[in-house]
């Protein structure tokens, strides 16, 4: 009986090693490959041209999507934006961005939204929510005093 109760502590040893093996071949195995998490774009639709815009990961961002579609007038301000009004109000953060570039769309207060059309320094704060990965075309803009513009996925 001792030698079979000696083989029986054998063969569990062994179990209990080539258990652990395993267990610590899983704990250094590499992590399995996470999908890449989707893009935060939409599509903005000016008269026929359609531009793409990538947005900031951020609340503001992210309640502008939760609206869409969505078709508005864009009016004219200072011979470099377009901006409108939103029926309720979005998340806010806002800073002083120093610089805005053509196609940056942007938050001003809490429910105007903007869209430049072209370059310049300010010293007014907005709340980025992104940036028209394309903007040379809106130039075109200028030569328009109030736009519709189109919002969607």
């Amino acid at each position: 009986m001792k030698a079979n109760t000696g083989l029986w502590g054998l063969v569990l040893g062994a179990v209990c090693l080539f258990t652990a093996c395993s267990d610590s071949q899983a704990v250094n195995a590499a992590p399995p490959a996470l999908s890449p998490a989707p893009a935060l774009t939409m599509k903005i639709k000016i008269g026929q041209d359609v531009f793409t815009a990538e947005l900031q990961d951020s609340p503001s961002a992210r309640a502008l999507l939760e609206r869409l579609p969505f078709t508005v007038t864009m009016h004219e301000l200072n011979r470099n934006e377009k901006y409108h009004y939103l029926s309720a109000p979005l998340p806010a953060a806002a800073r002083p961005v120093g610089r805005i570039q053509s196609g940056d769309l942007m938050l001003f207060g809490s429910d105007c939204l903007v869209l430049f059309y072209k370059n310049f320094k300010s010293a007014y704060s907005y709340t980025p929510l992104g940036r028209i990965t394309n903007p040379q075309r809106l130039a075109a803009l200028a030569k328009k005093q109030d736009v519709e513009v189109s919002f969607s996925r």
